[in-house]
């Protein structure tokens, strides 16, 4: 398959269900590598490409100059799936041992963000070192798609965060304020959609507010409650830059501006990809404000401030493996294979693991075996 866009030109894939049209958006996102035939842009074999520089590439020459190709042996038609197996040489460590999931045919999935991909490929890796034979397909774009995966039994797990699922997926507009609390409101009830939710990580993925220290110093910004007194006083300063999702949903800007009080200027929260909003905020004339997540590796790195939530208007983000209770029925010992991995997992940590993709430039896959091998938890050979 080959196709060409013009600069400003929209492409949309079309079909019926099963006819590939998700396999061909994961191949723009991520291009994962072939099991054969070749992918090319502007006539470069991406096989060559550090996968971090190849999605950067992807985005400068879709948004700029289009001229995307992807040729690919033996994809055609419907029927097609996505996802490549696991091939990492990997032990049981500290966990897995006797291998428990010998025999298994597994598949992991993901949302499409840096903290997501890890996170599957952390899921994958445990799975293929206690003997399974894993299917990856991470990076899926949007929440629903990968939710929907592991709902249909296309895939067998994930890591999900319990305020998406309590309010996105479930419906609520209440947020539970004990975290603990949260995820066992989120497992009873999604019980009956089958699926099975364990221990839930220290890890808060939530919303926040960000500025730099210097407009933090110079506006006196230490609460959102000093964002909603600086809207008034001071209305033309009150910019803050966020992703297109925030700014509708009840969870983001909506919400947060009711509870608040926020007298937000038309025209003063400027929409852009949310990994531009943290070079956007550190440089500080545009957005004096930026929404981030709490658990974004730029944070500590460009030395941005996280205003406090002082009216506790966020909910509880906890990551926690959401899993297909068919498969967990199948397999229980998945449970603990898992438990201590996702205990590790806390904010500082996923801080550390999201900086090493977002700022250092590695690879997702890599960065999520290393921290197995040097935890313990996995072997490589």
């Amino acid at each position: 398959m080959t196709r060409d866009e013009a600069a400003g030109e929209t492409v949309i894939l079309v079909g019926p269900s099963g006819c590939g049209k998700s396999t061909i958006l994961k191949m723009i996102n991520r291009l994962i590598e072939p099991a054969s035939g070749q992918i090319t842009i502007g006539g470069e074999d991406v096989t060559g490409i550090n996968p971090v520089a190849l999605r950067r590439t992807i985005v400068v020459r879709t948004a700029v100059a289009g001229a995307l190709l992807l040729a690919a042996a033996g994809l055609s038609g419907c029927g097609l799936t996505s996802g490549s197996p696991l091939a990492d040489s990997v032990q049981p460590g500290s966990i897995g041992k006797g291998r428990p999931l010998d025999g298994a045919q597994l598949t992991v999935t993901s949302k499409e963000f840096t903290e997501q991909i890890v996170l599957g490929q952390i899921m994958g890796l445990v799975f293929k070192a206690a003997g399974a034979e894993v299917l990856d397909r991470t990076n899926i774009q949007g929440s629903i798609g990968a939710r929907e995966a592991v709902k249909s039994g296309a895939a067998d797990g994930m890591y999900e965060y319990t305020g998406t699922a309590w309010i996105t997926y479930l419906g609520h507009t209440k947020r539970v304020v004990d975290p603990y609390e949260q995820w066992e409101a989120v497992r009873e009830e999604d019980r009956r959609n089958g699926i099975t939710w364990l221990h839930a990580a220290p890890l808060n993925n939530t919303y926040a507010l960000v500025s730099n220290q210097a407009n933090a110093q110079k506006y006196r910004l230490r609460t959102l409650s000093d964002v909603a007194r600086l809207t008034k006083k001071d209305p033309g300063a009150a910019t803050i830059c966020g992703g297109s999702e925030f700014s509708v949903r009840e969870d983001g800007l909506p919400g947060v501006a009711k509870t608040y009080g926020f007298a937000l200027r038309r025209g003063n929260f400027k929409k852009m990809d949310d990994g531009v909003v943290y070079t956007q905020v550190a440089e500080g004339s545009a957005c004096a404000l930026g929404v981030a997540a709490t658990t974004d590796g730029r944070i500590p790195e460009l030395k941005l401030k996280v205003l406090e939530d002082d009216r506790h208007f966020f909910p509880n983000y906890n990551a926690a493996p959401e899993m297909n209770s068919a498969t967990m029925r199948k397999y229980p010992a998945i449970a603990d294979l898992l438990a201590p991995i996702t205990k590790r997992l806390t904010g500082a940590e996923a801080q550390r693991l999201n900086a090493r993709v977002d700022v250092d430039g590695e690879d997702p896959h890599e960065v999520a075996k290393d921290w197995l091998v040097r935890e313990g938890f996995i072997r490589e050979g």
